[in-house]
């Protein structure tokens, strides 16, 4: 509890007074004193998002400014949990809440590169080439390697040589199509990022 003297309690309620009768009669702070600040969030673009980090899957909001017209380049200025997900209901960890950092750092990969066998420098490639590879050596490896039957006649259907690794933030719709689409294939190495 405060302890106030009566000289005090005198100066504390007539400062108080007299500053309220001042502002009934007129003397108020400048407009500019009682603007409302602009939330600083009320321009830009809002983005929902999966969390690249791990296999838990946390929803975010991603915020950004710059609609790509002229001279105005699209760019993330605000990360943060989206209250309205079933996973994560808004919150992030240490990692999640600093992908800001990530998105706007300048070593972020951001196209597909390949390195030719015998190669030590990386070079950048369309991501129509670069699906195209990937389909073009998986088909030859499958091809290749492909058991139909063993040696006893038992029919087996199955690939050996390549395995695939899903992502765990999928849902089970996803999943599911995914686990249908590997073994479809024949592939038996076939696991999720979650177990990872």
């Amino acid at each position: 509890m405060v302890q106030l003297s009566r000289r005090q309690f005198m100066k504390v309620t007539g400062s108080s007074l007299a500053g309220s009768s001042l502002a009934l009669m007129g003397f108020s702070p400048t407009s500019a004193l009682a603007e409302v600040r602009q939330y600083k969030l009320a321009a830009t673009t809002v983005t929902r998002q999966t969390c690249t980090y791990c296999s838990v899957g946390c929803g975010i909001l991603m915020y950004s400014l710059g609609d790509g017209a002229k001279n105005a380049k699209r760019a993330v200025i605000h990360v943060e949990g989206d209250p309205d997900h079933p996973v994560n209901r808004g919150t992030l960890c240490p990692k999640g809440a600093s992908l800001l950092d990530i998105v706007n750092s300048p070593s972020r990969l951001q196209y597909p590169e390949v390195r030719e066998p015998g190669s030590n420098e990386w070079k950048r490639v369309s991501w129509d080439e670069a699906m195209g590879r990937i389909a073009k050596l998986m088909k030859e490896d499958r091809d290749a390697n492909f058991v139909e039957k063993t040696d006893d006649g038992l029919t087996v259907n199955r690939w050996l040589t390549t395995g695939m690794l899903a992502a765990s933030a999928s849902s089970n719709e996803a999943g599911y199509i995914t686990h249908k689409v590997a073994r479809s294939w024949g592939l038996l190495a076939f696991d999720n990022q979650a177990r990872v």
